[in-house]
C-alpha cells in the first residue's frame, strides 16, 4: 500500500508541474517551432544535444524529426551530436569531455541552423560550450531548461529562445522536457502541412 501511495504522488506531482508549467511554457514553445520551420524551409538543420537523460531527449527529437512524429511525411533534417560514440570519445579524449558537442557544432553548424540545447540545469559545462559555438557560427538556439535556468539563461541572445521548466526535481524537468520536445514535434507537422497546402493552392 505504501508503494501505491508513493507512486501515486509521482503521478499528481507530474500532473501539477505540466498544468503550473503549461502557460509558462506554450507561448516559447510555438514560437521555438516556428523558428525550426524557418530554419528547415531555408535549408537548415537542428542540431540538438543533451547530457544523461536529456542526451536521451536529444536522440528522441532527432529521431522524430528524422522518421516521422505521428503523420506521414517526408524526413526533416536533423542531427543528435549524442550518438556518434567514436566522435564523442575522441573529442573528450584529445580536447576535453566540455567540447564534445562544441567541436561539432564548429564543424557541423551554419547560419541557418538551430541547435536544441536541453539541460535541467542550465548549467552543463559542454551545452554552454556547445551554445557559445552556435552563436559564433551564426545560429539561434533554442535551450530546454529547468530551475532558475542556469548560466545557459544568460547566454541567451535576442534571436534564442528558452522554455524554462518552473521545477526544481530533475526527473519532473524532464518529464516536461519530453511533453516539450512532442508539442515542438506536432506544431511544426502541423505547419509544414499548412505551407506544403498553401503552395498548391
Amino acid at each position: 500500500m505504501e508503494l501505491i501511495q508513493r507512486t501515486q504522488a509521482l503521478f499528481t506531482d507530474s500532473i501539477n508541474i505540466k498544468q503550473k508549467a503549461a502557460p509558462i511554457i506554450i507561448p516559447p514553445l510555438v514560437k521555438a517551432a516556428t523558428l525550426i520551420v524557418d530554419s528547415l524551409s531555408n535549408g537548415g538543420k537542428v542540431l540538438s544535444c543533451g547530457n544523461g537523460g536529456s542526451a536521451g531527449d536529444a536522440q528522441h527529437f532527432s529521431s522524430e524529426m528524422l522518421n516521422r512524429f505521428e503523420m506521414e511525411r517526408p524526413g526533416l533534417a536533423a542531427i543528435a551530436l549524442t550518438t556518434d560514440s567514436s566522435t564523442v570519445t575522441s573529442i573528450a579524449n584529445d580536447r576535453h569531455f566540455d567540447q564534445i558537442f562544441s567541436r561539432q557544432v564548429q564543424s557541423l553548424g551554419q547560419p541557418k541552423d538551430i541547435l536544441l540545447a536541453i539541460t535541467t540545469s542550465g548549467a552543463s559545462p559542454n551545452i554552454l560550450a556547445a551554445t557559445d559555438a552556435a552563436h559564433t557560427q551564426g545560429m539561434s538556439v533554442i535551450a530546454l531548461t529547468g530551475r532558475d535556468g542556469g548560466p545557459l539563461a544568460a547566454l541567451m541572445q535576442p534571436n534564442d529562445i528558452e522554455i524554462r521548466v518552473p521545477a526544481y526535481s530533475t526527473a519532473r524537468i524532464q518529464e516536461v522536457h519530453l511533453l516539450i520536445i512532442h508539442g515542438l514535434c506536432d506544431s511544426i507537422d502541423y505547419q509544414l502541412a499548412n505551407l506544403k497546402l498553401s503552395n498548391n493552392i
